[in-house]
């Protein structure tokens, strides 16, 4: 898949293994420690530790039914990343990632409906479904101003599993948000 945008330039193409580092790079970018504080996606005030790892991501990019895909400049420059998986006739939208210094520039809108575009008609599926850290308004406000409802749903958070993270406080959890494609 390649989808570009005549006025800003910006493609999206499914990653391969090569592009991991990268990823990783990206994705701990805007969501740990003090570079991820330029950007509104940051979770350094309530999380510390990591946000992914390189197996974690070749894990998915490897898993059937399951794609990332990266967000680029004309100069090959990747900006943003995410993450979708079928099941069934619903598609996870997860590991969400914008360059703290391109969040507000439109990248992200633009890799949300591509991944929700993909999701339909390649996979026929007819809902978008994700999890957000419930403490993170903002972000939840985000995602309803593109479609997605609140479901009251509620996961745990993973405390004792440091590959999500060291938690800085004790009232984390996932609230499973979703909208119709």
């Amino acid at each position: 898949m390649t989808d570009v945008d005549a006025s800003v330039a910006w493609t999206v193409r499914r990653a391969v293994a090569t592009d991991i580092p990268a990823i990783v790079e990206l994705v701990e970018s805007a969501y740990r420690g003090d570079v991820s504080r330029k950007g509104w996606t940051t979770e350094a005030d309530f999380l510390d530790g990591q946000r992914i790892d390189v197996a974690g991501v070749l894990d998915i990019i490897e898993k059937p039914g399951s794609v990332v895909f990266l967000g680029e400049n004309t100069q090959g420059e990747l900006l943003a990343c995410c993450h979708i998986e079928q099941q069934g006739d619903a598609c996870y939208f997860g590991m969400f990632s914008v360059r703290p210094g391109q969040q507000g520039s439109g990248i992200g809108r633009f890799m949300l409906t591509a991944a929700e575009n993909f999701a339909h008609a390649e996979w026929k599926c007819t809902k978008m479904e994700m999890t957000v850290i419930s403490i993170r308004a903002e972000l939840i406000a985000w995602y309803e101003r593109r479609g997605y409802r609140r479901t009251g749903r509620f996961k745990p958070f993973p405390y004792g599993d440091e590959r999500f993270g060291i938690p800085k406080r004790d009232d984390l959890q996932f609230e499973l948000l979703e909208k119709r494609l």
